[in-house]
């Protein structure tokens, strides 16, 4: 590489970072240009229950817990460049011990993002990362060049994109990049929330009673996908790991709704078995008999009663159908879909349109349940626009 080049960060969150520390070790000067007055919002808001960085699952299926329209087989290529197994021992390098839960979930052993993050940012300073903050993107022209807060442009040799999606705006994730592209004629698939609850139009005389409810080991479905998890039900709705994982079948569902059995351990004839000699009172027997949670059995009624005989209530337990009128705004979604379209990226998550300006994190056209698969894939595509962004400048 000829000389030392000047590479632009646009985001600091995540991706951002992590773009910014592969630059630097790439041996270039790296600039981080961040809206806020901080970077690393958002992980700290990812990190208010417990910051999941990854998962432990075996990579094979891993790399199925990714979506979108168009995904190319490249996005897994990603992953597999920077899995979990290298993720772990990063946050090792910071000093950061993680441990895997039973579920398979990976978290930092103190469970806070924020002593991640100041160690990282440490790092980056002494690698000689700068940052600016209270800089907005207003501008991109070829070059490439930015401007930031309506000022003159800035050039640079190469630029890395991470500005987030929709979700979480007040951590500076909202998605207010998407004009800025549309101008350079980049198309953009339309944000939605994703990792979100959903709204059931319950009367305010079922909310009062089953807000604040789980229903757990039960199996959700929708438009052919089955989970097994855990739903909470509140006052608008639902929301939880089961239905944050049928999202995607969900929002393709005309009409939404979503389908659960509340007892998936136990065959319809067992359930028939045990409550045939119920005559009467037979939601109460449920209650007893099979074990149904009270807010289970009211939901039942609602949605199925009244019940005149055991068979047609059994029938209910495995197959409860739950209307759902729309998910709740982006701005209280854990994630956003959509983003920038892939055709407008090239193999090495540059832009097509605009030369030297790569994309990387949640503004590219990709989604991921929870679990750790969100931070993964910014981590991963963020490895993968640095190196990008380090060749395309060699090449120059």
């Amino acid at each position: 590489m000829k000389g030392r080049p000047h590479i632009a960060i646009v985001g600091g969150g995540p991706a951002g970072l992590r773009a910014a520390e592969v630059c630097a070790e790439g041996g270039a000067k790296v600039s981080v240009f961040e809206q806020k007055r901080s970077v690393g919002r958002k992980l700290l808001v990812a990190g208010y229950g417990g910051l999941n960085l990854t998962h432990g699952e075996d990579l094979e299926t891993f790399v199925t817990r990714y979506s979108g329209p168009g995904l190319p087989g490249g996005f897994a290529r990603m992953i597999r460049e920077f899995p979990p197994a290298k993720l772990r021992p990063w946050a090792a390098g910071l000093g950061i011990e993680t441990f895997e839960q039973r579920t398979g979930r990976v978290y930092p052993r103190e469970m806070k993002a924020a002593p991640l993050l100041r160690r990282w940012i440490e790092r980056l300073r002494r690698q000689g990362v700068e940052f600016h903050v209270n800089h907005r993107l207003t501008a991109l022209q070829p070059g490439p060049k930015a401007c930031f807060n309506d000022n003159d442009p800035l050039e640079f040799d190469a630029m890395i994109l991470a500005m987030g999606g929709g979700s979480w705006p007040q951590t500076g994730s909202d998605a207010a990049w998407i004009p800025v592209l549309e101008s350079c004629g980049i198309s953009i698939s339309p944000l939605q929330p994703a990792n979100c609850g959903w709204e059931a139009g319950w009367p305010t005389s079922l909310t009062s009673r089953i807000e604040g409810q789980p229903l757990k080991n039960i199996a959700a479905s929708c438009g052919g996908e089955s989970v097994r998890g855990e739903i909470m039900l509140t006052r608008y709705g639902v929301e939880g790991g089961a239905v944050y994982q049928l999202g995607p079948a969900l929002r393709k569902a005309t009409p939404a709704t979503l389908t659960i059995d509340l007892k998936p351990e136990v065959p319809l004839p067992i359930l028939l078995r045990k409550m045939e000699s119920v005559r009467k009172d037979i939601v109460e027997s449920a209650r007893e008999r099979l074990r149904i949670p009270d807010a289970g059995a009211l939901l039942l009624e609602h949605h199925h009663g009244p019940f005149n005989d055991s068979a047609s209530l059994c029938r209910a337990v495995k197959s409860l159908r739950i209307p759902l009128l729309r998910p709740r705004p982006i701005a209280e979604a854990i994630s956003s879909a959509g983003g920038i379209a892939w055709k407008e990226l090239d193999e090495q998550l540059m832009l097509r349109h605009l030369p030297g300006v790569h994309a990387c994190g949640e503004m590219v056209d990709w989604e991921a349940p929870t679990g750790g698969y969100l931070i993964q894939a910014c981590f991963a595509t963020a490895t993968h626009a640095a190196r990008s962004a380090l060749r395309y400048r060699g090449q120059r």
